[in-house]
């Protein structure tokens, strides 16, 4: 594991087109499905990451605090030759075990990765409903073998911000975690 941080896509920046598989119903996901009158809040994980992994309860508490009014879609993109535990049957594994049903996508070619310029997982990027990036980077201070309990504080800020309708502030923080691998 190479710990790497995020590059910080621009602010302002659109939402990048996708059309890829999700791995929780077997059909592909347009980003053209996206319900366009809720911000959408796309995240870049992946299975086996020990900082993914950290945040699986907190990803689990934004689901069910936000799933009804974000547009809520995690994507992997990592090389599943040599990283076969990030492969479609098993991130479809992990969405039950975790008891989760918004997307997972499965992003084969890289592409959407390199769309987003991310560069580790976890990454998180807040679109508003005019689909413009207005947060990218950490869901919280917290870290693996930190001693601190994820909160998703930095994410949750922006998102109740974005929701009620208040500055959103643009002293972002990047996130870290595993270097995505790329093929």
């Amino acid at each position: 594991m190479a710990l790497t941080y995020s590059s910080m896509l621009e602010l302002g920046s659109d939402l990048g087109g996708f059309n890829l598989l999700n791995v929780v119903n077997g059909d592909n996901l347009s980003s053209d499905d996206l319900d366009k009158a809720k911000p959408s809040l796309i995240m870049f994980i992946c299975n086996h990451c020990p900082y993914v992994i950290h945040y699986h309860h907190e990803i689990q508490r934004l689901a069910g605090d936000y799933a009804e009014i974000l547009n809520m879609v995690a994507i992997s993109s990592n090389d599943i030759e040599n990283y076969p535990q990030d492969g479609p049957d098993k991130m479809s594994e992990l969405w039950k075990d975790l008891g989760l049903s918004f997307p997972y996508l499965f992003d084969s070619t890289q592409e959407i990765a390199k769309k987003y310029k991310a560069e580790c997982t976890p990454e998180f990027y807040l679109f508003n409903r005019s689909q413009q990036l207005v947060y990218r980077g950490r869901l919280d201070e917290s870290s693996p073998n930190s001693g601190i309990e994820p909160t998703g504080k930095d994410l949750r800020d922006a998102i109740d911000n974005l929701i009620g309708g208040k500055e959103i502030n643009s002293n972002q923080l990047p996130s870290m975690g595993c270097n995505i691998k790329w093929l």
